[in-house]
């Protein structure tokens, strides 16, 4: 992989993992569309952790109150806004776990085709623009519930078939569940955080035993994923505090149409 295209797989990779756009329908699109190599198992690690930093970077306050709640709650203090938050979070981040245990070789092997994620991008681009036009939205994040962290964490589940975007129906949910459009968004970064994390742990364990790594490659894509990534969140949750999400959905489509008309006159 030479650095070009390893600045590139990093920004998509950056880019995409915080919007509601998919980043499996973006990162097929190189190989597809430009003949590029598999970017490698050691990549793929380089650019989780770059998103990964940034998101814990953004949201280190968040993360903190978080942390010293759920300590607190063991204390004179009990169960508080930041600890019910915590245990959210938790419940939240275990179906996605089990169902990737269960089915990750059956995604792998069955649903990641051009069809399924040119399909996947499509339709639940249109659920995002329903939930965006119909739901309350008067709901902050201090008011999910259990049942509510149960559900979008189901959501999250389903995000593991390629092209719906984990964000994308997370924030799906949590709309549907009455939550405001930022708070959406900020629940669906703090659940990120333990996803991939125990998703680059698992690719990390499968490195140990390869020889050697293109160590300039996987500098760079830590780096450009991490810049991105930060300032995605940054400018993301500032356009929809003021905007609504049908240009993200409106992008969705267009690469949906993308992606099946590549399929139908250019796959091999």
């Amino acid at each position: 992989m030479d650095i070009f295209q390893a600045v590139m797989l990093a920004l998509i990779q950056g880019i995409t993992e915080f919007l509601p756009v998919s980043s499996s329908a973006h990162l097929i699109l190189p190989s597809e569309l430009l003949g590029w190599e598999d970017q490698g198992l050691a990549f793929d690690v380089a650019v989780h952790v770059g998103t990964l930093l940034a998101v814990m970077s953004y949201l280190r306050k968040d993360i903190y109150k978080i942390v010293i709640g759920w300590f607190e709650q063991f204390g004179a203090r009990g169960v508080n806004e930041d600890s019910r938050l915590a245990w959210n979070i938790v419940i939240a981040t275990i179906p996605a776990g089990l169902v990737g245990l269960v089915a990750n070789d059956f995604i792998e092997q069955h649903l990641r085709s051009e069809w399924v994620i040119a399909a996947t991008t499509v339709l639940f681009g249109l659920v995002l623009l329903l939930a965006d036009k119909t739901a309350t939205q008067t709901k902050n994040i201090a008011q999910i519930t259990l049942y509510s962290a149960v559900l979008i964490g189901v959501a999250q589940a389903i995000a593991l078939i390629p092209g719906t975007s984990r964000s994308g129906i997370t924030i799906t949910a949590a709309l549907f569940l009455g939550l405001n459009r930022v708070d959406a968004a900020r629940f669906s970064f703090l659940m990120s955080i333990p996803v991939i994390l125990l998703s680059g742990l698992l690719m990390g364990l499968k490195l140990l035993d390869s020889p050697s790594f293109d160590w300039l490659s996987l500098f760079v894509g830590v780096v450009i994923s991490f810049i991105s990534a930060y300032l995605c969140i940054h400018y993301f949750l500032r356009f929809i505090s003021r905007i609504s999400m049908t240009p993200f959905v409106i992008y969705r489509l267009l690469l949906g149409a993308i992606l099946v008309l590549h399929a139908s006159f250019f796959a091999s």
